[in-house]
């Protein structure tokens, strides 16, 4: 079986208010994905800001090498870019790795390229002048079949115009939230359409496929399409052969 831990983002981004539990049990529960992230070689484990510097702290007690990720902008993706930048860089001085930006996909269908664009390339900045990852969400469930692969194209050329080729590997462009909320039971994560289309359509970016992936066999298959990353809170269940019948 294919050594599936090594792509995985370990995930938990529900805020205290939303699980109605108190903050300290929030840190508890990312305190225990951490540990099961060091102890099963999961790669990396995703959280939201407040908590990154405990949860790198704890990593580090460990003389683990964990990456530790949080999201930007979250869920909406509609903060200002000023927002954005303050939230990340309020990150990186708590320690984190990787960046996953929420892209202003409602700015996108209004039209408004310009914005998308601007907030892609200052906050890419700021991540790859602070040797961290960035992807970017784009949050496939809100956008047609013909939207994301422009999306997803505009941001490989974006990239191409302002970095270099050998910062690519550390510009993703990611599928989804697991927030948004769709009709009819709809999937709000990833499909194996959905990231084929990014995957046709990110040039020499990688992809992250966040959501919906709930079994080892969909993980093995996202892999074999040529997704570099998936975001799960099923990670522990992936690795050890069991399916998931819900969650991100």
């Amino acid at each position: 079986m294919m050594n599936i831990a090594r792509y995985l983002d370990s995930t938990y981004l529900k805020t205290p208010a939303q699980s109605g539990i108190s903050d300290e049990e929030t840190l508890q529960i990312d305190k225990k994905l951490a540990q099961e992230a060091i102890d099963n070689g999961i790669f990396a484990v995703m959280i939201r800001p407040d908590y990154v510097a405990d949860i790198k702290k704890y990593i580090q007690e460990r003389n683990s090498n964990v990456v530790v990720g949080t999201v930007i902008g979250f869920h909406e993706g509609t903060y200002s870019v000023e927002e954005k930048l303050a939230e990340a860089s309020k990150a990186i001085e708590d320690g984190v790795d990787e960046l996953d930006f929420v892209i202003n996909y409602s700015a996108y269908l209004k039209g408004d390229l310009a914005l998308v664009k601007d907030e892609f390339i200052q906050c890419t900045k700021l991540a790859l002048q602070n040797h961290k990852i960035a992807k970017w969400i784009i949050e496939i469930a809100a956008l047609t079949d013909v939207q994301i692969a422009d999306i997803t194209k505009n941001i490989s050329n974006w990239a191409e115009e302002s970095f270099s080729e050998n910062d690519f590997p550390n510009i993703f462009v990611k599928s989804s939230t697991g927030f948004y909320q769709t009709e009819e039971g709809k999937p709000n994560g990833a499909t194996f359409e959905g990231i084929q289309i990014m995957l046709d359509n990110a040039g020499k970016l990688p992809v992250k496929a966040a959501g919906g992936v709930r079994t080892p066999e969909d993980a093995e298959k996202m892999i074999g399409m040529g997704v570099k990353r998936i975001g799960t809170s099923s990670a522990l269940g992936l690795i050890k052969n069991e399916s998931s019948s819900g969650g991100y």
